[in-house]
């Protein structure tokens, strides 16, 4: 029998011929996120794809943090990338690193950078550096100070260091080509005078890398073997060979792009996410609106659902967007199977019957998910007094309606058929309470076949039902007009993306749930308990996903 063949995307092909060349002898990767704000959805598509390679060879996986600009991160930002790669499950071990341990190295670098004449000190003003850079179409021009001499350079360098001169004053550029058609290739900053306190390093230093000069060094010091990023990166690819091998890096790392995960109709833009969080749009970055992966945990997608999205969505060198709901069917798919299916309901009205013995209950047997007969069972307390959708009753039902209506008979759920005999309402001729009657031979598991009813409805039990405050999440973006309005660049909001019912019931099997623990919801979708506002006394649930799917898998 001959071997399976397993199909490989472009970036292990070229792992592979490295590894048979011999230019590696192991594979070493990295995820090296700025801590200037929160991952978003695909960032976990960086750190899976990474994380997967490093395992399928056996290599190691590194997260270590670009902090070479001091004026956006924090340590905030450290701690909740740290928490989302672990809960994505990429294990980095001993291996946790920051660009700032190697600065004592990246000034070394520079300083053997300006011995071999392949640095300057440059005294022009950023918009003159801009200026002199040239165009798409036209060459740069030569900064008057590139031909200063090393010996200068080099104490204008240390100057620099020493805190000599304001912020923007003199730059140390790379002397590479002023006519390159690759503009990150005409003379590039390699630092920056910047007076700030940096989270790791406090006030050591008062010069900063800039990334393209940091980046390729931090690979090379901590020997990486293949550094994946994304295709915005192309064109900077001359200048990390560049730094690395003037530099004398070996063995050299090698960089590899691919396409970034686009997401329809949402937002990852750090910008506009500190927008929405400073003016009170959302509640913070982990607003279950957005798609930073700290809010997909707490609205309570699972690092399972993550990884078969960023499976089906697959690695490749072409920009595409994928539509959101491959995102929700991912979600349902890893937990039809995986979470009890419990009853709550969200708007309620009082169903009584009103021939069960009062002050009785009794208790039903129930299976926690029918597909899955391993999750158990749970007993459920049944009574006179129930709480049951409004939406599943009606006065003057449309035709195919076939729930609770004057007259008409219904499945309880896990119980008996009842019949509606009347209702009451209040002043305003809204419904409050729904009358019936019961057929106790009609016992859910008892084998009655004496009548079928064509409808089923879910309820709790009224007296010992928990309230419960439900947040029903629709798209934070107006899906009709896009993301952005064409006229300012404003995000179109959906006014209706969240909403929020106080007065809801679940069923009592709920007092020992913890947060971010998720269910079905019968016939309203999978939720999980917020992470945030939820406590035992007072439970707080988010809507993860409706039960319906716009998405069709690709045949």
């Amino acid at each position: 029998m001959g071997e399976e063949t397993v199909s490989k995307n472009f970036i292990e092909q070229e792992i592979d011929k490295d590894l048979r060349e011999g230019v590696y002898d192991r594979v070493c990767t990295r995820f090296p996120p700025e801590p200037n704000g929160y991952l978003h959805i695909g960032h976990a598509k960086s750190i899976l794809l990474n994380y997967g390679l490093a395992q399928k060879y056996g290599g190691t996986f590194h997260l270590r943090f670009d902090d070479t600009n001091p004026t956006k991160e924090d340590t905030e930002f450290v701690e909740s990338i740290k928490a989302d790669v672990e809960w994505l499950g990429a294990e980095y071990g001993e291996h946790l690193y920051f660009a700032s341990d190697y600065f004592d190295i990246m000034y070394e670098c520079a300083l053997k950078l300006i011995r071999k004449g392949k640095a300057y000190v440059c005294d022009l003003s950023p918009d003159q550096i801009r200026e002199y850079r040239g165009t798409l179409t036209e060459p740069g021009r030569n900064s008057p100070y590139r031909d200063r001499s090393v010996e200068e350079n080099l104490a204008l360098f240390e100057g620099m260091k020493n805190g000599l001169y304001k912020d923007g004053e003199k730059v140390l550029r790379a002397r590479i080509d002023m006519a390159s058609p690759n503009i990150n290739m005409r003379d590039p900053i390699l630092y920056r005078v910047a007076h700030m306190t940096h989270h790791n390093t406090g006030d050591k230093w008062c010069i900063y890398p800039m990334y393209d000069f940091a980046h390729p060094i931090e690979d090379a010091v901590e020997k990486i073997t293949h550094s994946i990023c994304t295709l915005e990166f192309e064109d900077h690819r001359p200048l990390y060979d560049w730094v690395v091998r003037e530099c004398e890096f070996d063995p050299a790392p090698r960089q590899i792009e691919f396409a970034k995960l686009y997401l329809t109709n949402v937002v990852t833009g750090k910008r506009y996410i500190k927008k929405l969080v400073q003016e009170g749009i959302v509640d913070g970055w982990d607003d279950p609106r957005l798609v930073s992966i700290a809010a997909l945990r707490r609205r309570g997608f699972t690092p399972e659902s993550i990884k078969m999205f960023v499976d089906m969505c697959g690695v490749s060198k072409s920009q595409s967007s994928v539509d959101y709901a491959m995102l929700e069917y991912c979600i349902r798919e890893d937990l039809k199977m995986k979470r009890p299916r419990m009853m709550a309901v969200l708007d309620p009205i009082k169903l009584v019957i009103d021939n069960y013995p009062e002050g009785e209950s009794e208790e039903l047997d129930v299976a926690n998910n029918l597909e899955n007969e391993e999750l158990g069972s749970r007993t459920l307390p049944f009574e006179r007094e129930l709480y049951i959708e409004r939406d599943d009753f009606m006065i003057e039902p449309p035709k195919k309606y076939f729930r609770l209506f004057p007259g008409n008979e219904v499945r309880l759920m896990h119980a008996y058929f009842v019949k509606c005999t009347g209702y009451e309402t209040d002043g305003d001729g809204r419904v409050t309470v729904v009358h019936c009657t019961y057929d106790p031979e009609t016992k859910a598991g008892s084998g009655f076949t004496g009548r079928k009813v064509k409808g089923t409805i879910h309820w709790v039990p009224a007296s010992c039902a928990q309230k419960a405050e439900v947040r029903l999440y629709e798209n934070l973006i107006d899906e009709e007009k896009g993301v952005y309005n064409k006229e300012d660049g404003s995000l179109n909001l959906n006014p209706n993306s969240l909403e929020i019912r106080t007065d809801c019931y679940v069923e009592p099997g709920f007092r020992d749930a913890k947060p971010y623990d998720s269910f079905q919801f019968v016939r309203n979708g999978y939720f999980c308990i917020d992470a945030k506002d939820s406590s035992p006394e007072a439970l707080v649930f988010n809507r993860i996903v409706s039960l319906k799917s716009s998405f069709k898998l690709p045949k």
